[in-house]
């Protein structure tokens, strides 16, 4: 269970705290939940990280289920080295330092990109809740939903770069939460602004922008 050599790789609950705590209280700072369901995505957001950090410093659960398994695929590899938890460097023979390596320069891409997207959303958002009117500006302009795009795609970035069955498991019940709160947020919006928010939906892609074609910006606004 070492490292290559006798410092732990995993049982570091200190680190376990610390990760958590610096990632949920960063996502915190641009998320700000206020409503019951916005604190009911940002707990599930948190829970998905606790379950991260715990196999990453804490215990290793996927490692100790996959060993024999992994030990077949691996042979002569330590498997409970903290370099082996970065399942797809050791399953696709990648070399060098794990956190070097493409796959994990990719998943920190898209974790940074997704707090970006949760950041400037939030701004948009707080303004056009604070001035009563719908949010269509920034990266609403462009999707209907980046909050929770963000929040997906910072759960997929960590998911890339130390996939767990726990969080595997995860990801996809949370996205399809984060789904389901859009489209019911989307009826209650429809309800207070009318036309404003079917004009802004006609032209305005839920989940996926319009690659090469900016969404007009609307004069009325509020939450997706």
């Amino acid at each position: 269970m070492n490292h290559g050599t006798d410092v732990p790789a995993y049982g570091l609950w200190g680190l376990v705290l610390i990760n958590s705590a610096v990632f949920i209280i960063f996502a915190f700072s641009f998320f700000k939940p206020k409503t019951t369901r916005d604190w009911r995505t940002f707990g599930s957001f948190s829970a998905f990280i606790v379950a991260l950090f715990v196999e990453m410093y804490g215990f290793p659960l996927t490692i100790y289920l996959l060993s024999g398994w992994l030990q077949s695929r691996l042979p002569g590899a330590d498997i409970f080295s903290h370099d082996a938890g970065h399942l797809w460097y050791e399953l696709l023979g990648l070399r060098g330092d794990p956190h070097s390596n493409p796959i994990h320069i990719a998943a920190n891409l898209i974790i940074v990109a997704g707090f970006i997207v949760l950041s400037a959303s939030w701004k948009v958002l707080w303004s056009a809740q604070r001035e009563g009117r719908l949010a269509t500006t920034g990266t609403y302009a462009h999707v209907r939903h980046p909050q929770y795009i963000g929040f997906i795609a910072i759960m997929l970035g960590f998911l890339v770069m130390w996939p767990t069955l726990l969080t595997l498991l995860m990801f996809p019940v949370l996205t399809f939460m984060y789904v389901r709160l859009a489209h019911r947020e989307e009826r209650e919006v429809a309800e207070e602004f009318g036309d404003a928010w079917r004009d802004y939906a006609a032209r305005t892609p839920r989940w996926i922008p319009r690659l090469g074609a900016r969404s007009p910006e609307a004069p009325a606004g509020g939450q997706p």
